[in-house]
């Protein structure tokens, strides 16, 4: 009897390391604020990884596409029911998170008997103004986190915490054009890659990748080698971009970047490969 409670602590332990290893290779996801609301990104081999759940809510997603697809529309549907019985300012990122993704995805990871969602997903709600802007993390188990000006999603937390050291280290990258955004965020998704990437790189991607583990805010790697990685990236899969603008017509304030429009935004070291 008294057994039971550590063979569940080592089964939770045990589902904790299965999934790190789902994550170890798969696409980071950044979103950003700039000057005219959010930009988010990501790199995918197909399957779309970048959503839009309500009018001014925006979602990222890594991990198994069947589970991010029926994650996704639990949201969709808990959106729309709510914006339908209450209002539509009712709908908000942190209610959707709070009250519909969390509950299900903690209770799934610890339920040690089924299987557990293999995802990871980023919420980007865009504000009345700049300062109201929210963005949203979750983790596999449950555990999510609320921040102002970015997110990321990564392999592990370590790997997010680069990715955000180098946005941080952008001045004045909330006040940035559309173009310069992209940049940092293609960078910044650069930093995860490279982070998390543990085999199977050339000598030059292993010293960006081994300065993007490097705790100091000296190792941050160098951009040149950074854009050189994501032209490498996108010459094989395809590159999502998505906005939340602020002044957007009508209610709905989502659109994807057709491949023109991000042809004309992507730094020219990346151009070339679109």
């Amino acid at each position: 009897m008294y057994e039971e409670p550590y063979r569940w602590i080592e089964a939770v332990g045990n589902r904790r390391q299965y999934l790190d290893e789902q994550f170890a290779m798969g696409a980071p996801v950044v979103a950003l604020a700039y000057a005219d609301g959010i930009v988010l990104l990501t790199v995918s081999r197909g399957t779309p990884k970048l959503y839009e759940i309500y009018d001014r809510i925006a979602l990222g997603g890594m991990g198994h596409p069947a589970d991010l697809e029926k994650l996704r529309f639990s949201l969709l549907e808990m959106a729309h029911v709510e914006g339908f019985n209450r209002s539509p300012s009712d709908v908000t990122g942190a209610r959707l998170m709070k009250y519909g993704l969390a509950p299900a995805i903690k209770q799934a990871f610890e339920e040690i008997y089924k299987a557990p969602f293999i995802a990871k997903i980023l919420l980007a709600e865009l504000g009345v103004k700049p300062e109201r802007d929210l963005f949203l993390t979750i983790n596999y188990d449950g555990n999510f986190e609320e921040r102002r000006g970015w997110a990321a999603l990564g392999a592990t937390s370590a790997v997010q915490v680069q990715m955000g050291r180098y946005i941080d280290a952008q001045p004045g990258f909330a006040q940035a054009s559309l173009a310069q955004a992209v940049e940092t965020g293609l960078c910044a998704w650069a930093v995860g890659s490279l982070a998390q990437t543990s085999s199977g790189t050339s000598d030059g991607d292993s010293s960006v990748r081994d300065a993007a583990e490097k705790p100091d805010a000296e190792a941050l790697p160098d951009k040149t080698a950074l854009l050189a990685h994501v032209r490498q990236t996108v010459a094989e899969k395809s590159l999502e971009c998505v906005l939340l603008e602020r002044n957007g017509p009508g209610s709905s304030k989502y659109r994807a970047l057709r491949p023109d429009e991000l042809g004309r935004v992507l730094p020219s070291a990346v151009r070339a490969s679109q």
